[in-house]
């Protein structure tokens, strides 16, 4: 198959989606399959958990080195994620996440953070509510007909999303934007595969 997107058949869909933790570990980045495990598995509870639901400081810098680490890093933007205070990550992350099921505001208020732009506010976000929104990739944007060139912007990403939820709807029960990303990644193999 040439590109998923064209597949309308599930069992295309969730084959590749086995594939996700194999493409993961083919990127070659250190600590990479142990981040993106804590990212799928553990941070979505953690947030969950709380009340209100938040963020903390090491969880935001984990999440944007898992980020970075499955795309293109940016120490730059490590570096003034890491400056923000720790209380105002938690009140700008309860804030945002109080927000949901609002298109954008969750993402931007996120986006308020240092260092902090829609594709890291989107990965929260994923975090927290799955079955709404998607974390905001180039690779798998770029795979989606009709959005035009890839701007990082609440627009963008909103017609993104829209287009994500839109398919996971039409795959069936059981699939959420998030699995319709994973999937999308997987299918071009990540960053290692796609340069």
């Amino acid at each position: 198959m040439t590109n998923l997107w064209d597949s309308p058949a599930p069992a295309d869909w969730r084959e590749t989606l086995t594939r996700y933790e194999d493409v993961v570990a083919r990127q070659g980045v250190a600590g990479l399959v142990e981040l993106d495990a804590w990212y799928r598995d553990a941070l979505p509870g953690a947030i969950r958990a709380r009340r209100p639901a938040h963020v903390t400081f090491p969880e935001l810098v984990r999440l944007t080195e898992w980020k970075m680490g499955r795309g293109v890093w940016r120490a730059r933007n490590l570096a003034l994620v890491r400056g923000n205070a720790p209380e105002a990550v938690v009140e700008t992350s309860a804030s945002a996440l109080a927000k949901i099921p609002h298109s954008t505001a969750p993402i931007a208020t996120l986006a308020a953070l240092d260092g902090v732009g829609p594709a890291t506010a989107s990965a929260v976000a994923a975090a927290t509510a799955p079955q709404l929104y998607p974390f905001f990739d180039e690779l798998v944007a770029a795979q989606v007909p009709g959005l035009g060139k890839l701007a990082w912007t609440l627009g963008y990403y909103a017609r993104y999303a829209a287009a994500l939820r839109e398919r996971a709807a039409r795959l069936g029960e059981g699939w959420t934007p998030v699995m319709v990303e994973r999937a999308l990644w997987a299918s071009v193999g990540g960053k290692a595969d796609a340069r």
